[in-house]
C-alpha cells in the first residue's frame, strides 16, 4: 500500500511538470521513476521475512508465510495494477492539479472584529 501512495504522489508531481504529455505518458514516467525504490524496498523486506520463515519457530512460520505473500502481492499491485486502474478511472478527469479547471479559487475572509458582550 505504501508503494502505491508513492507512485500516486509521483504521478501528481509529474502532472504539474509535464503538462503537454498524455496521462499514460505521465503515469508511465512516474512508475518508471519509482520502480527502483519499490523493488529495493520490497526485496529487502522479502529477504528479511524469508529468513524469519526459514529460521523462525513453528509459531512464526504461518505469520511469516502470510507476510511473504503480502509483500509479493503488494509489490505486484503497486507496479502493475494501480497505474492502469488510474488510467481507466481518470479518463475525463485531470491528474493532480494539471488543469486550471481543477484548481479551486481561494476565498479570502473578511476581517471580523469580535467584541465581548457585557
Amino acid at each position: 500500500m505504501n508503494d502505491t501512495v508513492i507512485v500516486f504522489d509521483r504521478i501528481r508531481e509529474d502532472s504539474r511538470t509535464l503538462r503537454g504529455k498524455t496521462k499514460a505518458e505521465i503515469i508511465n514516467k512516474a512508475v518508471n521513476e519509482t520502480l527502483p525504490r519499490t523493488i529495493m524496498t520490497s526485496l529487502t523486506v522479502f529477504l528479511t521475512i524469508l529468513i524469519l520463515f526459514l529460521v523462525g519457530g513453528e509459531v512464526t512460520k504461518g505469520f511469516a508465510f502470510a507476510m511473504l505473500i503480502g509483500v509479493v502481492t503488494g509489490t505486484y499491485s503497486s507496479i502493475f495494477v494501480a497505474a492502469p486502474i488510474l488510467i481507466d478511472l481518470a479518463r475525463k478527469k485531470p491528474l493532480g492539479a494539471a488543469d486550471a479547471d481543477s484548481v479551486k479559487p481561494v476565498l479570502k475572509k473578511k476581517n471580523v472584529v469580535l467584541t465581548p458582550k457585557a
